[in-house]
Formats: C-alpha cells, sequence, structure tokens
C-alpha cells in the first residue's frame, strides 16, 4: 500500500505483559483501507494478545493505537466497535436458534415505530430485509430469512458472521480463524466474503494457521515470533515454505 495513505490502523510501539510473561514487544504496523493483512505465527507468538488489545479487550502496557488517523484509548471493547472495529473470534458469536436477522441485529435491534416501539417489540420484518440486503452487498445468498443460523452450513454460519461484521464495521474486521474446521467449499466461501470486503473499502485483519489461504486472499502478511513482528511483506513476496521458514525462524 502506498505511504502516500493515511493509514485506517495504527499501532506504533505495542507492548503487553501478562504478570512476567512477556506477550508483545515494541509491536507496530499500518493497516490500510481496503487491505487483507495476514497475521501468522506459532502457538504463543502473540496473536491472540495482539487481537485483544486492537479489539479492546486488553489495555497496552506501552504504545498508542490510531483509527483512522485519531490516537484511541480503550477502556473496553465496546469502545473499539465505537471506533469502526468489528472482531470475529473462532465460535463466530450467532445465536444459533435465532434467525439470520435477529443474528445480524443481536445487540443492535430495530424498534417497530410508535407505541409499540416504545414498548420494546421489534421491528422484525425490517430486520430480516435489511439482513437480506447486506448480507447480497458482500455476495452472500442465504435461505429464506425464517431459517434459523442452525439449519445453514458451516461455510454459510461463518459468512453470516462475516457479513454481520462487514455491515457494522466502519474501518476494521479482525477475523480469527474463520476457517478453521470447514471443508474446502465452504472455506472459500468465507475467503470470498473476505474479497467482497476488501473492495468495499474495509481492512481486514485475517488471522489463520492455514496458509494456503492466507496466500491465497491477503495482500500483505505480517509474521509475528515470541511477540515481536519479525518480517512485515506484500504476500507476492512469500511462498509457503518460506512463510513457514519464516514462522518457526528457520529462515533467519
Amino acid at each position: 500500500m502506498s505511504s502516500e495513505k493515511e493509514p485506517i490502523l495504527e499501532l506504533r510501539h505495542i507492548s503487553k505483559s501478562y504478570g512476567s510473561v512477556r506477550a508483545l514487544s515494541d509491536v507496530s504496523f499500518k493497516a490500510y483501507a481496503g487491505e487483507v493483512i495476514g497475521l501468522v505465527g506459532d502457538n504463543g507468538a502473540g496473536k491472540s494478545s495482539l487481537i485483544k488489545t486492537i479489539s479492546g479487550v486488553h489495555s497496552p502496557d506501552e504504545g498508542e493505537i490510531f483509527v483512522d488517523g485519531v490516537q484511541r484509548h480503550w477502556k473496553s471493547p465496546h469502545d473499539s466497535m465505537a471506533a469502526g472495529i468489528e472482531t470475529l473470534y473462532q465460535d463466530s458469536g450467532l445465536a444459533p436458534d435465532l434467525t439470520i436477522g435477529a443474528n445480524i441485529f443481536l445487540g443492535r435491534e430495530v424498534k417497530r415505530r410508535g407505541p409499540l416501539g416504545r414498548l420494546g417489540f421489534l421491528d422484525q420484518r425490517a430486520m430480516e430485509r435489511r439482513a437480506l440486503v447486506e448480507l447480497d452487498k458482500v455476495g452472500i445468498t442465504v435461505p429464506p430469512s425464517k431459517r434459523t443460523v442452525s439449519q445453514l452450513s458451516g461455510g454459510q454460519r461463518q459468512a453470516v458472521a462475516i457479513g454481520r461484521a462487514v455491515m457494522w464495521a466502519k474501518h476494521v474486521i479482525i477475523l480469527d480463524e474463520p476457517t478453521n474446521h470447514l471443508g474446502a467449499r465452504q472455506s472459500q466461501e468465507v475467503l470470498k466474503v473476505i474479497r467482497a470486503a476488501r473492495e468495499q473499502g474495509i481492512c481486514v485483519l485475517f488471522i489463520s494457521h492455514t496458509l494456503p489461504h492466507v496466500l491465497e486472499v491477503t495482500d500483505r502478511i505480517i509474521v509475528l515470533r515470541l511477540g515481536r513482528v519479525v518480517r512485515d511483506s506484500l504476500t507476492t513476496d512469500y511462498t509457503v515454505e518460506s512463510l513457514l521458514g519464516t514462522i518457526t525462524g528457520l529462515n533467519t
């Protein structure tokens, strides 16, 4: 990405410790609108700590976070969400017994107009209609909206969860292992949604151990090892072998 552009997300010298364990050490990088960035590393490399720091679960011990050029100090994940960052963890966070529309608007429900709305009645039809429109924007085709999420395939469920994140995110989506435990066809459904999010100008941080997926869908890859950024390069600079070597330290 061009250095002339203003980064949508910037981390400067982020460090985080849990007691005597140093989880992140002097982590800095810039991310831009419409960019898909792979965050990769072995277990214990610091990926989870980095996700939690960006999403407001934890505050960094040192360093600064900027979103759209403005320095941010998170007190909770709600602050991160209000700044336009949506995080999707491995469990997708969907309620299986609710409809697709109800899941898309979970926590952001639309009330009916007039007295019924003041009494707390929800406008289910409006939510279902808008949900289908928003999902269609990122290429997600789902069965009739009265179906519950439990009736969808694994790939469809994950695509709906990402679609929800795209709908509410203004700037950044963090995806933690979104293709984990999915088959080849279902994984491709998810990767297609990630590409659609990029086309909408959303920055996607894609965390995955499935390196072929990372190489297929990202523009740039950041490798973490022992809490530090050891390489930040365009995806075209990597092969599976060189990426694996950088993750494990064999290339250094």
